[in-house]
């Protein structure tokens, strides 16, 4: 660990006394690193020691030599030394190159994105912001447009690298807890820059998280609470990153990769033999009436993203299902379990069915979920639930289009109510006493400028010496309006009247001028 001693990476296993270990990078501001060494028996009795601090500067020279071998010929790329310790098959080396190239990848994507916003980009446009982080959008500053173009090679260049590290995970073995911890924490940091994971990196990134949570769920029973906890942390970071990932795009918050984009577009090599291939159907890629090829190229990735979106949404609720039901396994009625991390946060609490009576489940920030006094259900009142509560950082496009809100710079929070054989419970409230449920926005959104206009001065000398400024503003569309009014008097010795009233369009005498 770095700076905070719970926020621990697993970085190693072996049964012998003498090892190799290679080290991520220390704190970024001291390069400290503190190892801790854990020694267990056959009986799963840990004893930890405490290791000296040393210090380990980051090998910048080393991830750039990759960077460059990966855009040039394949016997640069076979002849880099990472590489070669990546193919060794060894899946501790293999897990402890991934983190430490992962780790600095991470922080070059922080600093890329503090750069771009500095450089009058919205930070919003190209990032989804973490849980519990401020804001990072600065005064309001020119777009540099070189910035832009800087950012998006270097976005491009390490989404490239990530697809290829994914790509030595597929393999990696998974029968005991130490192979699933150690890969489950090279997943989650492999997965952490959502803006960067390239749709082929989703895939295999999905299933292998997948893989990992049914391999935890056989063995659940026969490791420790701890083991448990911390790989299921791990797996949920995961998951949820990948769903940030695939509706990145979508929600307008991410770029578009080119590795996504020049595959999308690419003609098909059975285009031929496959007369039911989506890529030769332009109904599919059109906007509406407008079939012009700039506009199907851009439907095609859509398309396929949306198609991708969908899959990734049923099997990470099908991960997340696995997650949940090996968590309350460790849980006995009163007891909760709550991950907090900065890709996820989540709250899994086994009670009573009376006890979720005016109950209010907090979460990151000011969210929250408010559950009435008064509601129905189809258990009885003495039941044992499972209550679950999720935040993540992006809500998910969802499959209507008709939208009815615009969610793309809110959270998503979620609310699960299980029996103990896993069945959802239904939970009816009412009408005017509803389940609340307070859903923050990205810190990163920009609220545009209120216009503040004078409404006294024309007020004389308007037709009819009008008393009033009227001012009408239609909110009938199918998206939410939030209306802001502040009033500003410039004369304190008078007095004003505001009036506002929701109602129908009003019929305007069209015979005043």
């Amino acid at each position: 660990w770095t700076t905070d001693p719970q926020e621990r990476t697993f970085i190693s296993f072996s049964s012998v006394s003498i090892f190799q270990v290679r080290l991520p990078s220390g704190d970024d501001q001291t390069s400290l690193l503190h190892l801790i060494v854990q020694i267990r028996d056959t009986l799963d009795c840990i004893t930890e020691y405490n290791m000296s601090s040393i210090t380990v500067l980051p090998d910048t020279l080393g991830i750039t030599n990759l960077l460059n071998n990966l855009q040039s010929s394949s016997n640069a790329l076979a002849n880099d030394p990472t590489i070669q310790l990546l193919s060794s098959g060894n899946q501790n080396i293999i897990g402890q190159i991934i983190g430490c190239l992962s780790q600095q990848s991470n922080k070059m994507n922080s600093d890329a994105i503090d750069q771009a916003v500095s450089s009058g980009i919205p930070a919003a446009s190209i990032s989804v912001s973490q849980l519990g982080s401020t804001s990072s959008q600065g005064n309001s500053t020119p777009l540099n447009a070189t910035a832009l173009i800087q950012y998006k090679k270097d976005l491009n260049s390490h989404a490239n690298l990530r697809e290829y590290l994914m790509t030595f995970t597929t393999n990696l073995d998974i029968s005991t807890s130490n192979n699933i911890k150690l890969q489950a924490s090279s997943l989650a940091q492999l997965t952490q820059a959502t803006n960067q994971l390239t749709r082929t990196a989703l895939t295999l990134a999905l299933d292998k998280c997948y893989q990992l949570s049914l391999a935890l769920y056989s063995i659940v029973t026969r490791i420790s609470y701890e083991d448990v906890q911390i790989i299921t942390t791990q797996l949920i970071q995961c998951a949820t990153n990948i769903l940030t990932a695939v509706n990145g795009p979508l929600q307008q918050r991410t770029d578009i990769l080119d590795l996504d984009s020049s595959r999308a577009t690419a003609f098909p090599t059975d285009y031929d033999t496959d007369l039911e291939s989506a890529w030769s159907n332009p109904n599919l890629f059109s906007d509406g009436n407008d079939f012009s090829w700039e506009t199907i190229q851009k439907g095609r990735n859509t398309y396929y993203q949306k198609q991708l979106a969908n899959q990734v949404t049923t099997k990470v609720n099908q991960i997340l299902s696995l997650l949940t039901s090996i968590s309350n396994i460790q849980l006995n009625i009163g007891q909760n379990l709550i991950i907090n991390t900065s890709s996820t946060f989540m709250s899994l609490e086994t009670i009573s069915m009376k006890s979720l009576s005016n109950k209010q489940v907090q979460q990151v920030g000011n969210a929250r979920i408010n559950i009435p006094k008064n509601f129905k259900s189809n258990i009885s009142d003495n039941s044992t639930v499972s209550l679950r509560s999720m935040m993540e950082p992006l809500a998910p496009l969802g499959n209507s289009k008709l939208q009815t809100a615009n969610t793309n710079l809110s959270r998503s929070i979620s609310l699960s109510v299980v029996d103990r054989d896993g069945n959802e419970v239904l939970i009816n409230t009412n009408p005017t006493d509803p389940i609340e449920i307070i859903i923050p926005r990205d810190p990163n959104v920009i609220i545009p400028s209120m216009i503040i206009q004078n409404v006294t001065s024309s007020i004389d000398s308007a037709p009819h010496n009008q008393l009033f400024s009227f001012h009408y503003i239609n909110i009938t569309n199918t998206l939410s309006v939030s209306v802001h009014i502040e009033i500003h008097p410039l004369e304190t010795n008078i007095s004003y009247l505001f009036i506002y009233k929701f109602d129908e369009i009003p019929q305007l005498n069209t015979s005043i001028n």
